[in-house]
């Protein structure tokens, strides 16, 4: 009775290692999936602005709301003197 009682603990210290290891990986692969989506979204905005740029005729050379549209997600006004413009792909410029 207690080598089969032994044999229980054993495997059952097996198995919660195991366990441990298989829900540290998993969280891993979804931190990476999340990553992954992320960086897809950011490519697809990038690329739709890099195509607004590409429809252009001549050069910017004035302010083009269409463009601003396309580049930039929101501002955020903490203050007369902290302004911060983010952009589609995250990029924060403090103005």
């Amino acid at each position: 009775m207690f080598q089969l009682f032994g044999t229980f603990q054993r495997y059952r210290f097996s198995y919660d290692g195991l366990t441990a290891r298989f829900d540290k990986a998993k969280a891993r692969l979804e931190m990476v999936e999340a990553a992954i989506k992320d960086k897809q979204s950011r490519q697809v905005t990038i690329e739709a602005y890099l195509e607004t740029l590409k429809a252009q005729d001549t050069l910017v050379e004035r302010f083009e709301p269409s463009l601003w549209c396309a580049l930039l997600d929101f501002v955020t006004v903490y203050s007369k003197e902290d302004v911060r413009f983010t952009f589609k792909d995250g990029t924060e410029i403090r103005a």
